[in-house]
């Protein structure tokens, strides 16, 4: 692995024009373990400047309002130009964390091994699960979060039996991982099929995880797990993980909590294959991505004060977006419906889910809602207006997106899998 000088990349959206686009050959991209699709035509824009670009791992510090300047606080998503700075090459990247108090990223690789990325370095192998990892397709090594207090990471993957492991590792102050510390939290079992394995890691402040998993593979969830509450798959859980064993603990406050008919670690339900979610680290607001079957990919929004997707029904396999797609399965009353979706209109999608800006670096980009398509490779910005309906617009093009990141400053990051390339995303 070698870490890449400084280049950023030029994304333009269509709608501002500045940049002339070309297709490129057609070629079927390599699928990232969150997506279903196979292959798709992709537009990119090809304008590529060298430029002298701010350090990965030197962001400003965190601030709760972008930076005074000349430039405007927010821009519609339609005038949003942004930029591409490389930060590292890391073999087929699935997720980023940044340690709470540390400058360095963590990415995982795909096929099991952990990497920190620090300034002026080159990416270092920090853990190595490769032995342990099963990897191919959409199964491998595909979460990473860490604790409040930055002492111990969450892994989740995925194992020979296609069940999901989340397990915990020590970090010491110096940001290495002992790998000698394994602690097991939760083994997720995932019979039937090989996809929709989901695999976000999310820690709140409180410390307790969140964990995205898929229906369980196949299409059009055969065996009707998403809706299924006795079920843990299409599913966000929340645990407590144990501080110092194994194993882990209910919230009280979940919303299923000693409810016998129901699994009681399920937060949010009816999902297919949530390819990455966030809480907006401003206001708490869960964000979501949501992998379509066939025809409409879809974002979910809950806001803090409507429970941040506590109890929420998504409504997947009795819907895919806001269309019905299984009638056997009775209408639910209390289904959420995406804030935004977008139909495949012929061609392979996926979409990957991301992050709310909450950075300093691009005041015009603040409060904006950044997510991608791993196949066809368009990032858009969202903002939802004071009646929650969506405005969004393409602002630029990532080759096989397959995950967002955000650092400590609320800089993000984008991920390329077939590149093997680690992101920073800038003003232009």
């Amino acid at each position: 692995m070698r870490l890449r000088r400084p280049v950023a990349v030029i994304l333009c959206a269509a709608v501002v024009g500045a940049c002339s686009s070309a297709s490129n050959n057609g070629a079927v991209q390599p699928t990232a373990p969150g997506t279903t699709a196979t292959s798709a035509t992709t537009t990119s824009t090809g304008a590529v400047s060298t430029t002298t670009a701010p350090s990965a791992t030197t962001a400003a510090p965190t601030s709760a309002a972008p930076a005074t300047t000349a430039v405007p606080a927010t821009l519609a998503p339609a005038d949003i130009r942004l930029g591409l700075v490389e930060v590292a090459s890391v073999e087929q990247p699935t997720a980023l964390a940044a340690r709470p108090g540390d400058d360095t990223l963590f990415v995982t690789s795909q096929p099991g091994t952990v990497y920190a990325i620090r300034t002026g370095e080159e990416p270092a192998p920090v853990l190595d699960l490769t032995s342990s990892v099963e990897s191919g397709g959409e199964q491998g090594l595909l979460g990473i979060a860490f604790s409040p207090d930055g002492n111990t990471v969450y892994l989740n993957y995925t194992l020979d039996d296609r069940s999901a492991q989340v397990d915990a590792y020590a970090v010491d102050d110096d940001g290495n991982i002992d790998a000698e510390s394994r602690r097991s939290i939760i083994n997720i079992p995932h019979p039937g099929e090989d996809n929709h394995n989901g695999g976000h890691l999310v820690v709140d402040a409180s410390g307790l995880l969140y964990i995205a998993t898929g229906d369980g593979g196949g299409s059009g969830d055969p065996d009707r797990n998403a809706l299924d509450l006795l079920s843990p798959l299409g599913k966000i859980l929340r645990i407590a993980p144990s501080a110092t064993g194994e194993g882990y603990d209910l919230p009280p406050n979940n919303p299923f909590f000693a409810m016998s008919s129901k699994r009681n670690e399920i937060w949010s339900y009816g999902l297919r294959n949530p390819w990455k979610f966030s809480f907006d680290r401003l206001t708490g607001d869960l964000w979501l991505g949501d992998v379509g079957q066939n025809k409409i990919e879809e974002i979910n929004f809950v806001s803090a004060a409507d429970g941040a997707g506590a109890d929420a029904n998504f409504g997947w396999s009795a819907f895919e977006g806001t269309k019905r797609y299984h009638d056997d399965i009775p209408k639910p009353e209390n289904h959420v419906e995406p804030v935004h979706e977008y139909s495949h209109q012929g061609k392979s999608a996926s979409v990957t889910g991301g992050y709310v800006y909450r950075g300093s670096a691009i005041p015009g980009l603040y409060g904006a809602y950044l997510f991608g398509d791993s196949v066809l490779g368009t990032v858009w910005a969202l903002r939802l207006d004071d009646d929650r309906d969506a405005k969004v617009a393409e602002v630029g093009f990532v080759e096989a997106i397959s995950a967002f990141g955000e650092d400590n400053a609320g800089e993000i990051y984008a991920m390329s899998y077939s590149r093997g390339m680690v992101y920073r995303i800038v003003g232009a």
